[in-house]
């Protein structure tokens, strides 16, 4: 059975079957309590789902952010503010049509009010990849779901890793695969030793396909921590 609530103006009531404290749940309402706009969270069988209504700033825009244009769900790859020396501040943004993967380069002004893609977020375990299918597990229900792969979040796949199912119009449109993560490097040119505060680096693939740039001490067979919303490496793990 669903149960819904609404966090308006500080007040937070959860339904029995919510602890408050799942990773939805405990992230909304953390922002709940000072929320701008309602925030509705959906708890089916234990598990919390986030529904964001509203708007949203340009000047909020972060990689990973789900906006709506034109009826369909964008998500924002890049994003740049530029102050010029004369005229209005603006925001440049990439962003990545969650239905036809097609990409556009679209300029908004700084603090420009966009509406935001009405989203739910379901907890998922992915399984393993069948050609160019990628199967999925509710983590709650234990339904199977397959997406066709995407480059934005597939080159992070590692089985067993535990993601969110992003749901548009009762649709899985998209992965959202955690801020970081932990891979091995696989291939990359010989480590220099030593060479730990020159600012070079060199290209990396790791364990799961992805390639990034490293620093040149790293070396082969080493594991990295890397940010997966800018495929930045973070910081060399021991």
């Amino acid at each position: 059975m669903l149960q819904t609530t609404t966090l308006v103006s500080g007040r937070t009531t959860l339904p029995p079957s919510c602890s408050g404290h799942c990773s939805s749940c405990h992230h909304i309402g953390g922002q709940g309590l000072y929320a701008r706009r309602p925030l509705r969270i959906q708890h089916r069988r234990g598990a919390c789902q986030t529904r964001a209504a509203g708007n949203i700033s340009s000047n909020d825009f972060r990689p990973g952010t789900m906006i709506e244009m034109d009826g369909a769900p964008y998500r924002v790859m890049e994003h740049l503010h530029v102050k010029p020396g004369k005229g209005a501040a603006f925001v440049r943004t990439k962003l990545k049509n969650s239905i036809t993967s097609n990409t556009i380069d679209k300029t908004f002004r700084a603090g420009e009010t966009v509406a935001s893609a009405t989203v739910e977020k379901k907890d998922s375990q992915f399984t393993y990849a069948d050609g160019a299918e990628y199967v999925f597990m509710d983590m709650n229900t234990y339904e199977e779901t397959r997406l066709v792969r995407d480059e934005t979040w597939a080159k992070y796949m590692k089985e067993g890793l535990q993601v969110a199912l992003i749901v548009w119009n009762d649709k899985v449109i998209s992965v959202d695969v955690p801020n970081q993560l932990t891979l091995e490097v696989t291939e990359t040119a010989p480590g220099v030793k030593g060479n730990t505060v020159s600012g070079g680096t060199k290209a990396a693939t790791l364990e799961t396909g992805a390639v990034i740039q490293v620093p040149l001490f790293i070396a082969q067979g080493q594991k990295i921590m890397v940010d997966t919303r800018t495929d930045a490496y973070l910081s060399k793990v021991k």
